[in-house]
């Protein structure tokens, strides 16, 4: 189930993580922090950062370099509007998706008799 659950990963967490940016500016490890907490524990950190990249040449977000106090500055990445108008379009699709799976037949896991 593990190798399943990254697989369906990978086309959402963009949208999972523009979700995360629109509670409020956060940077990486603020990021992958609040997405172990929420139960995604299997994310490599340079996953996340990867998609930051992504999203920040996408223009999906704004990017203020902010002093640490230990290391090199921060990057805190803000949810501009164009990024909110992609998570607007990321819900409206999951909706659809959503539905759509919910519609199809699951098999029964109390029928003893399809199991082999």
């Amino acid at each position: 189930m593990a190798s399943q659950m990254t697989e369906m990963l990978k086309g959402t967490l963009e949208g999972i993580v523009l979700a995360i940016l629109a509670e409020r500016p956060a940077y990486g490890y603020e990021i992958t922090t609040g997405l172990r907490d929420r139960g995604f524990t299997d994310l490599a950190e340079g996953t996340i950062y990867a998609l930051l990249v992504r999203i920040e040449q996408k223009k999906l977000v704004s990017v203020e370099k902010v002093p640490s106090e230990k290391g090199p500055p921060r990057k805190v990445f803000t949810l501009n509007d164009t990024g909110q108008q992609q998570l607007s379009d990321f819900w409206a699709t999951w909706n659809v998706l959503v539905s759509r799976i919910n519609a199809l037949p699951q098999p029964d896991s109390n029928d003893e008799s399809k199991k082999s």
